[in-house]
């Protein structure tokens, strides 16, 4: 079944351990942590210091998304401090069958990420390794962004991949999901979606989960 992960990059920070309570209330299981170093993308967010004090206020799947330069020195720093899956990006990581196994002896899973412009073909050698992928559907550095819809055509590459190889990788999302396009980016094939703006922007952030897996939810149901 397909999973709304809310991305805290867009919770208003002062009031951290009550936005994750109200989107947990939503229904959500897993929390999307993006982790941003000013080198790799044009911004910075938090380090494992804040991780652990999310670990201590929730018992969600921590999902943190590295986006930065040295994923091999911090990715096990990040695990440390409580994260369950950590991903590192295919264009930052030069020894990524390596990173990926790292992470993984560590005890947490271990995801690779894209870029728009970097195609889903470059995977096909850590395919049987990776335990999930993350599209990127925006270009990372930013929350609020609109939506690339070539994210949809490598969704689709991935499910057939992952079909016809017979591997149990997850594909997730992440980049201007919206409830206007969680139908088309579930029946697409993806598992998780990661949600911000539309979330913790929303009304009411537990609200807006539970629509938002509604409609993820719906979207099995649709032919297409």
């Amino acid at each position: 079944m397909p999973q709304i992960l809310p991305s805290i990059l867009s919770a208003d920070f002062a009031r951290l351990g009550e936005e994750i309570a109200s989107v947990e209330r939503g229904g959500a299981r897993m929390l999307h942590v993006d982790v941003m170093d000013g080198h790799f993308v044009p911004n910075l967010t938090l380090g494992p210091p804040v991780v652990e004090s999310i670990r201590k206020v929730t018992k969600s799947v921590l999902d943190v998304h590295l986006m930065i330069t040295d994923p091999d020195k911090y990715a096990p720093l990040f695990v440390e401090a409580g994260a369950d899956q950590v991903s590192v990006h295919y264009e930052a990581a030069t020894h990524l069958d390596r990173t990926l196994r790292t992470i993984q002896s560590l005890g947490a899973k271990a995801g690779v990420v894209l870029n728009p412009a970097t195609p889903v073909s470059l995977l096909d050698d850590i395919l049987d390794v990776a335990d999930y992928v993350l599209i990127m559907s925006v270009n990372p550095g930013f929350g609020g962004q609109k939506f690339i819809p070539n994210a949809l055509k490598k969704i689709r590459r991935l499910s057939q991949v992952r079909r016809e190889r017979g591997l149990p990788f997850r594909i997730e999302i992440d980049g201007g999901v919206n409830h206007d396009n969680v139908e088309a980016i579930v029946q697409a094939g993806c598992d998780w979606l990661v949600a911000g703006s539309s979330v913790f922007h929303s009304a009411d952030s537990a609200t807006a989960v539970r629509d938002l897996q509604r409609i993820a939810d719906g979207a099995l149901a649709v032919k297409v």
